[in-house]
């Protein structure tokens, strides 16, 4: 296991988006924010079915950065399971349901409307 101060953004951002894919997320979109916000390198935004597994896919993935990783995380939202916010230092994840991600279009808030952006990729 690595210390929490030896893992890059980047491999923080890797295990993510495996345990994103190995939850069935949909829809999942990585936003770099290096050199645009000091909040954090990367946004992560995914959507989970239902109230449920919107739930499921924060709790198991705060579950496996902190045994692969040492890092706990931390989370907002999880009882509603509408819209979870999972802070995990330089990469924030956000799990919506569906219709409340496409109520907050938080995308749009951080992606240029130019359709060339390198900041921002959709995850297969």
């Amino acid at each position: 296991m690595a210390e929490p101060s030896d893992v890059t953004s980047d491999q923080l951002l890797a295990r993510i988006l495996a345990s994103l894919d190995d939850d069935k997320a949909e829809d999942v979109v990585a936003i770099d924010l290096r050199g645009r916000s000091s909040v954090a390198d990367h946004m992560v935004i995914c959507s989970g079915r239902s109230s449920r597994q919107v739930g499921a896919i924060a709790e198991k993935l705060a579950d496996r950065l902190k045994e692969d990783f040492g890092r706990s995380v931390k989370i907002e939202g999880k009882d509603q399971g509408d819209w979870v916010l999972i802070d995990a230092g330089d990469v924030i994840v956000h799990v919506f349901r569906p219709e409340v991600r496409d109520f907050y279009q938080l995308e749009k808030m951080w992606m240029p409307s130019t359709a060339g952006f390198a900041g921002a990729s959709r995850v297969v």
